[in-house]
């Protein structure tokens, strides 16, 4: 058995609101309950604009962030060197594009700006934070063009930044899942928090949530490494949903949803918690105090 710990506080966001009706309907079940202190929106999917008018009333109990989108579906407008045929490439290709520094910014920087004023027409504010689907916000060339945008629309004192990387002692100290992943996301995003800052923008300290997205796994076990090692501000990522046509037709990660969002809405969620010293708390609320 594991000896309760000192108290520590971390935030917990459900990635991918929007992603199909069924998604939204598990995160918000799950904001509602009181399981979650954060949700990021994939404001490029069409069921958006009506997830957005449902999405407000939680906005005064969590933190509410764009989930900036490269690599799935179609964008906003125009992309005719990275988007050729109207569809976003996968991710694999552009995470090589951009280590060859071959991306084109300029339409990426107009593709953030699009993004960015999509979450602002429908939900009535601007982003308390954001973070990329497949972590490609902290790929540089993206990363640079999301500074230049967020200070454009001035945004760079008001917002947070999600930092996906973490140190590796705290990665081996949790043995996630998917460590490759977790050590991969780390050595790509090493410089990123330091150049978010820099530009005067805060960010998380500590991450975790990596999961391989096996309907079969554990992932009550999952969720309690998580908690080990925790940075000062501490951030978790999960994937709660219901499963739908729309969400088999986009994404390969569908049953594991379902699993995690019965797990969020259970007292074995609140017993882990309980057992760990651990209580939710907003992102935003903890960089505004310090």
């Amino acid at each position: 058995m594991e000896m309760v710990q000192a108290q520590i506080s971390f935030s917990l966001c459900a990635d991918d609101y929007a992603l199909s009706p069924g998604v939204s309907r598990g995160i918000l079940e799950a904001l509602r309950a009181g399981r979650l202190t954060a949700t990021s929106v994939l404001v490029t999917r069409p069921s958006w604009p009506v997830g957005a008018r449902a999405l407000g009333e939680c906005s005064a109990k969590a933190d509410v962030g764009l989930h900036l989108n490269l690599t799935l579906g179609s964008p906003l407008g125009p992309m005719p060197a990275f988007a050729p045929c109207g569809r976003f490439p996968e991710r694999a290709k552009v995470v090589k594009t951009a280590a060859r520094g071959k991306l084109p910014q300029a339409e990426i920087g107009e593709e953030i700006a699009r993004q960015i004023d999509k979450f602002c027409e429908h939900f009535g504010a601007a982003p308390d934070f954001v973070d990329g689907h497949h972590h490609v916000h902290i790929l540089p060339q993206v990363s640079a063009q999301l500074f230049t945008a967020l200070e454009k629309k001035g945004l760079s004192a008001k917002v947070w930044l999600r930092n996906p990387s973490d140190s590796w002692t705290r990665i081996l100290r949790r043995n996630p899942a998917d460590f490759k992943i977790a050590f991969g996301i780390t050595w790509l995003g090493k410089r990123f928090a330091k150049e978010a800052c820099a530009r005067g923008f805060l960010t998380n300290d500590g991450f975790a949530g990596f999961s391989a997205f096996g309907s079969g796994r554990d992932y009550a076990a999952d969720f309690a490494r998580y908690l080990r090692a925790p940075g000062r501000r501490h951030l978790i990522m999960c994937h709660p949903g219901y499963c739908d046509e729309e969400l088999v037709a986009a994404d390969s990660a569908t049953l594991s949803r379902e699993q995690e969002l019965r797990f969020l809405l259970s007292s074995t969620f609140t017993g882990i918690l309980s057992r760990r010293g651990a209580k939710l708390a907003r992102l935003s609320d903890h960089l505004l105090r310090n």
